[in-house]
């Protein structure tokens, strides 16, 4: 019998290695050639259009969240608020993700991925909308409303990724996943610029939290139409699927036990602390600057001056393009000659970013262009490994555990990333300031000095790179081999008795 004409099986995966029939093999490592033997899940005109709206939405996600940060120096104006309290704006947000995150992470490997996905997008168009309206004296509804924002990048950095990885296989797939990336960071960097371009134009900084969600609804339709939910695994399986039978504390123990997911997510950890508190601070910091040189005079009614969002955001969206097309080139040019380029890539990029770092916090007080310039490469390094690091999680994880691995990861790099990172960099702020007069020029200098905690954790992100360099091959062949349990199949659907057991080898029938 010829097995091109045999039934596949919707394979089950355990949560424990077991020498049962055949092999599941991820395809990120698949050659062009090999490629073109896997069955598509859905037509190629089809899965191209659900990630261009993926990463459309995506973008939005990330306009929205950094929208608070280009008009900032406005909201510190409008309540009366100093920079630990304006950075507790950013703080909820992100708790919010980080509580949301692994109730997604369950919902996305158990559900149907889509529906969970609209449903909670929805729920961030009304609350987005809804903090906008909030008044003077209620600062502390504002601080709720936006921890439960939070709920839209929790669903869809949990889950969308794992859609992308279904309906994609190998370069491909890592073609997708850096798109992907891209438009995050190109969202990131707009919504400083609509952000403080929209105050500007209508005189209203609260106008800054409408226009995404405005633009949101339009994605939430896309999403309805045009987004499909693959079997889980179906790249690796010619689209029959995998289904998981492992709970979810077997789903933690076994991502504990993988130490390149651990050691990377370590690294992620870093990278969004340090994102959170320049995302943040910078124009802000870039803003103090221009006064102490006397370019501008301090704001004292909002709107204030929104010139520092728009170029540091116009630095967003361009090393965003930039970095993660230079990241994933590297990896895509040298994965086959360097097997664990992957994190070298991460760590390079932490490592570079440093004296970067040093530069702009000493230099800013003397030369905005210059200060622009660091800035530009800083970003450059760091968001060079944006796609680089969400690959690496996707092939050393199998198919029926990516959304709670993408969970477990977004929450705790959140929770120690960029939740406490505009914190702590705002109250360390705070208590310097509060040591000397209150005088422009002592707000640059304490925010300055504030700052200097940032190159010094992102040395510990390329140390944890560098230590998962030592596992991510092992780690990758182990998450590509793991067994089919041919137990699981029914009579009806499982190959004859007669017949030799069906393998998966790079990804295709053998």
């Amino acid at each position: 019998m010829d097995l091109k004409d045999r039934t596949i099986p919707q394979w089950s995966l355990d949560s424990e290695s077991s020498p049962h029939s055949g092999s599941l093999n991820s395809l990120s490592a698949l050659t062009p050639e090999e490629e073109e033997k896997e069955k598509p899940t859905i037509s190629p005109s089809r899965a191209y259009i659900a990630v261009a709206v993926l990463c459309f939405v995506n973008m939005l996600i990330y306009m929205e969240r950094n929208a608070v940060a280009g008009v900032l120096p406005s909201i510190q104006t409008f309540f009366n608020i100093g920079d630990s309290l304006s950075a507790l704006l950013q703080t909820v947000f992100i708790l919010g993700v980080v509580v949301f995150a692994p109730l997604f992470g369950y919902l996305g490997d158990r559900f149907n991925r889509k529906y969970v996905m609209i449903g909670a997008i929805s729920v961030w168009l009304v609350i987005a909308v809804g903090s906008s309206f909030v008044t003077k004296s209620l600062f502390w509804l504002l601080m709720l409303l936006r921890a439960i924002v939070g709920i839209g990048e929790a669903s869809y950095a949990t889950i969308a990724p794992t859609i992308i990885s279904d309906v994609f296989v190998g370069t491909k797939r890592s073609l997708m996943i850096f798109f992907f990336y891209m438009f995050m960071a190109i969202g990131g960097g707009l919504g400083y610029v609509t952000g403080a371009g929209v105050a500007t134009l209508t005189g209203d900084w609260r106008w800054a939290l409408r226009v995404t969600p405005i633009l949101g609804a339009v994605g939430l339709v896309l999403l309805v139409f045009l987004c499909p939910n693959p079997p889980r695994g179906a790249a690796e399986t010619h689209g029959e699927g995998v289904t998981g039978e492992s709970t979810y504390l077997e789903d933690i123990k076994y991502l504990l036990k993988n130490k390149s997911y651990v050691w990377s997510s370590l690294g992620v950890t870093v990278v969004t602390f340090l994102t959170g508190a320049l995302g943040f601070w910078m124009p802000t910091f870039l803003s103090r600057a221009r006064i102490i040189q006397g370019l501008q005079l301090p704001c004292v009614k909002e709107p204030c001056n929104p010139i520092d969002s728009y170029i540091f955001g116009a630095i967003m969206v361009v090393t965003g393009i930039l970095g993660t097309g230079l990241g994933s080139g590297c990896s895509s040019w040298l994965r086959d000659k360097v097997p664990n380029v992957d994190p070298i890539i991460c760590a390079v990029g932490l490592l570079a970013s440093v004296p970067c770092q040093f530069i702009i916090i000493f230099v800013a007080s003397a030369s905005l262009p210059a200060t622009y310039v660091f800035t530009f490469f800083a970003l450059l390094f760091v968001l060079a490994n944006i796609a680089v690091m969400a690959d690496i999680l996707l092939y050393v994880v199998i198919p029926t555990k990516r959304s709670t691995a993408e969970a477990l990861q977004i929450s705790g790099c959140h929770l120690l990333g960029d939740a406490v990172s505009p914190y702590i960099i705002g109250a360390i702020s705070d208590a310097l300031r509060k040591s000397k007069p209150a005088t422009a020029g002592q707000s640059f200098h304490s925010l300055k000095y504030s700052l200097l905690l940032c190159p010094f954790v992102t040395l510990l992100g390329g140390l944890f790179y560098i230590i998962s360099t030592c596992y991510i091959t092992e780690d990758r062949k182990a998450a590509t081999a793991t067994p089919l349990i041919e137990g699981d199949l029914t009579p009806q659907q499982g190959p004859a008795a007669s017949e030799p057991p069906l393998e998966l080898s790079n990804g295709y029938i053998e």
